[in-house]
């Protein structure tokens, strides 16, 4: 407990990855630091329920292994990230297509000679070309081939995730992969869709992959998220693995708080006003110190500092099932590219980290965007049944987690950069001041962290260099 007259030179307001992984930073720079957190257990929206021996994310954000602050977070050490298959498995037209994975040097050649070859042939000729391949059993030629594509042409039109599409995407993501990031962020600012029409992206290309994506790593299937967000999401998603932390997100904020000194976390603590050098709790009155940093989320850092914009959210609902069989999708994510229920994307989850169940049960999470309805769990199912080709009637729904305010919006103009900094000995951290994502926290924390050290006078006691700009999943 705290006594009532408890000093420490920083107060942190919130014990999610943004404020535990700010109060390492200081306290490795010799600052003594309190955090405060309302909720009986720190993690904020990165919480996970056991049920019967099943780990169950409550929001279920998604990471990279592009992101930076995973590696250069201390107390992140020991983070375990399970990675999906490469790239997505998309749904569409009734089939599963395997999109977005790397390719080796030859297939993006032979794929990319097939586009300009289909490109600059005569429609007729396009058209023969498609007749010889189904003639042929339905097979593309071997140099148009890419591994992981659907080979068949139904209707004498090639799949969304044929050769042309294939080598559209593969371009599009090495492109990107390539492109700086300070370039990215000098384009102008659009909603994503847009921009991506504006650059000529193909509508099909668009629709049948870019939104499945952006969806499961944005929350915003309507493609309203600022371009330059976009941008970054992409940039990750080209540049690494889409992953999950091993045991469940519970162990970003768990691993954080192993590192702090005894005593430095109090939870069940209560804020109800902050100034630049105490803070008032409901339950043990004030508490003096040198600063303060709130690292709560968007509407309750507004509360206790009005005048602070609250973003507008989107809302995620999680649902996890055990299946009685495992569907055949291995550890892919499968995302709808025909927007044909209510699931944005599904994975077999126990398949791409086995801590997540118990032994011999599956563990199927889904993402669901927007208000849940009335029947939620019955049009989850009939979806899925659609999504993995399986009967979901002996399915258990072992949760359904719903999260009203789970990704704050960034919508354009969206400040990449917003202010840590309020005033000297008034700070902010936390997703709405950076990016919606786990890296987006971590970098706002960084960023933090480096303003109150230099106010303190202490910033040489650190080396902190420019943190790097911040790359979204997620999440």
């Amino acid at each position: 407990m705290l006594e009532p007259a408890y000093q420490a030179d920083v107060v942190i307001v919130g014990a999610g990855i943004a404020g535990l992984s700010a109060a390492h930073r200081l306290n490795s720079a010799g600052v003594t630091t309190a955090v405060l957190e309302a909720a009986p257990c720190a993690g904020g929206r990165m919480a996970t329920e056991k049920v019967d021996g099943f780990r169950l994310d409550r929001v279920g954000q998604l990471l990279s292994t592009a992101y930076p602050e995973l590696r250069l977070t201390p107390g992140l050490d020991a983070l375990v990230l399970r990675p999906f298959a490469p790239g997505v498995l998309l749904h569409s037209d009734g089939r599963h297509h395997r999109a977005g994975a790397p390719v080796n040097a030859g297939g993006a050649r032979g794929a990319l000679h097939a586009v300009r070859a289909l490109a600059s042939a005569p429609r007729s000729a396009a058209g023969a070309k498609g007749r010889a391949s189904r003639s042929a059993g339905g097979r593309l030629p071997r140099s148009a081939a890419v591994p992981g594509t659907v080979r068949s042409v139904p209707r004498g039109t090639a799949p969304l995730g044929g050769a042309v599409d294939q080598a559209r995407l593969g371009t599009a993501l090495t492109r990107i992969a390539a492109t700086p990031v300070e370039r990215l962020l000098a384009r102008t600012e659009l909603p994503a869709g847009q921009a991506l029409a504006a650059r000529g992206v193909p509508a099909r290309t668009i629709d049948g992959f870019l939104r499945p994506l952006l969806a499961a790593l944005l929350c915003d299937p309507e493609l309203t998220t600022s371009s330059r967000c976009a941008d970054l999401a992409l940039h990750a998603f080209a540049r690494g693995r889409l992953c999950v932390p091993e045991g469940g997100a519970e162990v970003l904020p768990e691993l954080l708080a192993r590192t702090l000194p005894p005593g430095t976390l109090h939870t069940g603590v209560r804020v109800t006003s902050v100034s630049t050098t105490s803070v008032t709790t409901a339950e043990h009155g004030e508490i003096r110190c040198r600063a303060v940093l709130l690292a709560t989320d968007a509407r309750t850092a507004a509360e206790l500092l009005p005048g602070l914009r609250v973003p507008d959210f989107h809302p995620v609902t999680v649902v996890h099932h055990t299946a009685d069989e495992v569907p055949g999708t291995g550890a892919s994510l499968l995302l709808d590219a025909d927007r044909g229920g209510p699931v944005a994307h599904t994975a077999v989850v126990s398949q791409v980290d086995p801590t997540r169940a118990p032994a011999g049960r599956t563990l199927v999470s889904s993402t669901v965007l927007g208000h849940p309805t009335a029947d939620l769990d019955t049009a989850v199912r009939m979806h899925l049944s659609r999504l993995y080709g399986t009967s979901t009637r002996r399915w258990e729904t072992l949760a359904v987690h719903h999260t009203p305010e789970a990704v704050p919006a960034m919508r354009p103009p969206h400040d990449l950069r917003r202010p840590v900094r309020l005033m000297a000995g008034l700070y902010v951290c936390g997703d709405h001041r950076d990016t919606s994502t786990v890296q987006g926290a971590l970098h706002s924390a960084h960023r933090a962290t480096a303003a109150i050290l230099r106010d303190l006078g202490l910033s040489g006691s650190l080396h902190l260099a420019d943190p790097p700009r911040s790359i979204p999943r997620a999440a």
